[in-house]
């Protein structure tokens, strides 16, 4: 592949990596209002503040490689439309902790794999300091889905309980 071609997918790796965590930060907004559990809650609050500066190294990248780091772009619209569908269908649905947790680890999944190749990708280009990135970020998706698969009997517990009878 021409190294322009290859430059010009890592911008779109970058691009797309950061629509991702706009998306994710969203996710996590409806989920931590749809969460009653205090340390479940707290890990999510983390995890936003993390997507946070997520969102922010990869706007570092874009502008580091002349690529400008747009804030809201085209293909940016239906990931957001979809959060925002998915966060008023959190607030109706049944069984909350489970299918919250189900949907937070397969976002997480999602993005551990975006990371991956965008790190691979870097560094194929010659661009370290992206690849850093990537693996950086990558950590903190891995260590949550971590988090995530720790709290699978605690989510299932809370789940049932919720449909008990009051």
């Amino acid at each position: 592949m021409a190294e322009d071609n290859m430059q010009d997918m890592l911008v779109s790796y970058i691009r797309d990596a950061h629509a991702m965590e706009k998306n994710v930060h969203q996710m996590l907004d409806g989920l931590i209002s749809t969460t009653e559990d205090a340390e479940i809650k707290s890990q999510m609050e983390h995890h936003r503040t993390e997507t946070e500066r997520h969102q922010q190294l990869l706007e570092g990248r874009l502008d580091a490689i002349g690529a400008g780091s747009e804030t809201t772009s085209i293909k940016d619209i239906p990931a957001m439309m979809g959060a925002m569908v998915k966060g008023i269908a959190d607030v109706a649905r049944t069984d909350k902790p489970g299918k919250n947790a189900r949907d937070a680890y397969v976002t997480e999944a999602l993005e551990i794999a975006a990371y991956e190749l965008l790190e691979r990708l870097a560094d194929r280009c010659g661009d370290q300091e992206t690849a850093e990135v990537a693996r950086s970020i990558k950590a903190d998706e891995i260590a949550m889905r971590s988090k995530i698969e720790q709290n699978w009997d605690k989510v299932l517990d809370l789940s049932i309980a919720d449909k008990q009878p009051a």
